[in-house]
């Protein structure tokens, strides 16, 4: 069911798309981490987003 209103369309965006991931266990880590919550290693990753068309 794909979410119609821009607002909670941006809302679910950034929930889902913009979080830290771990390189060593690959755990999902906060935007703000600075290291892994799982391993407590510094080597930490954006998760890869496709470009908008």
């Amino acid at each position: 069911m794909p979410v119609m209103d821009p607002i909670k369309r941006s809302i679910a965006q950034k929930k889902r798309l913009f979080i830290k991931i771990c390189r060593e266990c690959g755990a999902r880590n906060a935007p703000t981490a600075k290291k892994c919550r799982r391993c407590r290693s510094y080597n930490l990753r954006w998760k890869k987003r496709e470009k908008s068309r």
